[in-house]
């Protein structure tokens, strides 16, 4: 998905891999996520984001992530608690120049040691980036 589709699209979520019926966790909510975003996901899902205090079993999680916000290696393996298994996790960053912007290079290093493996990534609004992460296989 390039920046160009990811700002004029307004199924976002859909490009992201999102459809009718999965439940999806949101993690990571403050006054700066974007909007558009979470509505585009409710829309395309048919529910609203589950937060971070359901223990349902979802479909993917939806993890904000600023830098400041703490140890990303224990938040990423804390989302991984309900996924379930074909599950992905969408962390999404403030993009370069922005405030509280996180290096891909934090992302790419965290994964491993959680237990997920980066995919994809992609600019998904005007403010942010998001990185596909899932979890390793076991051999």
């Amino acid at each position: 998905m390039s920046e160009a589709d990811a700002a004029t699209s307004v199924n976002v979520a859909e490009r992201m891999g999102f459809k009718d019926g999965d439940l999806i966790q949101e993690r990571g909510y403050d006054d700066d996520v974007d909007f558009d975003l979470r509505d585009d996901v409710e829309d395309v899902t048919g529910s609203e984001l589950l937060d971070e205090d359901d223990h349902d079993v979802v479909d993917a999680v939806v993890f904000w992530w600023r830098d400041g916000d703490g140890d990303l290696v224990d938040a990423l393996m804390d989302s991984l608690t309900t996924l379930k298994e074909g599950g992905v996790v969408w962390v999404m960053t403030p993009k370069s120049g922005r405030d509280n912007y996180v290096s891909p290079a934090d992302i790419q290093d965290a994964a491993p040691t959680s237990g997920l493996h980066l995919t994809t990534s992609a600019g998904v609004s005007k403010d942010w980036s998001a990185t596909r992460l899932v979890p390793k296989k076991n051999k």
